[in-house]
């Protein structure tokens, strides 16, 4: 079977505005709006959405920054609480975050050459 890449991401939001301005503050996303339940996700090189939700059941995202640091300021930045600090894992560097609409996302890193070697 060949391997199916991640095509859309869905996420609930029981504050859909403050997610918006959550994603575009801390990644840059620009958004779509298909009415009052649902914002399209545009610029995330990953289709997705935000819908309307009264409590919200995310899945985990994981986002890839090449600076994991710089990354978890722009989250701090934009509103986001840190929901399990940086921690290694095989493969690199990573951290939890949730956003103000209760989702519950992951960003990593891969290991700095310095680290690899």
């Amino acid at each position: 079977m060949p391997v199916l890449p991640i095509d859309y991401v869905e996420f609930e939001s029981d504050r859909p505005s403050e997610s918006r301005a959550f994603f575009a503050a801390a990644f840059g996303w620009r958004f779509t709006e298909y009415g009052p339940d649902y914002l399209g996700i545009e610029g995330a090189d990953l289709d997705g959405g935000i819908a309307r939700a009264g409590k919200p059941k995310p899945p985990l995202i994981i986002v890839y920054a090449d600076d994991l640091d710089a990354a978890e300021a722009a989250v701090r930045g934009a509103g986001g609480e840190i929901t399990r600090g940086q921690f290694d894992f095989p493969g690199g560097r990573r951290f939890h975050f949730r956003e103000p609409g209760g989702n519950e996302l992951a960003v990593w890193s891969r290991p700095s050459s310095a680290e690899g070697s």
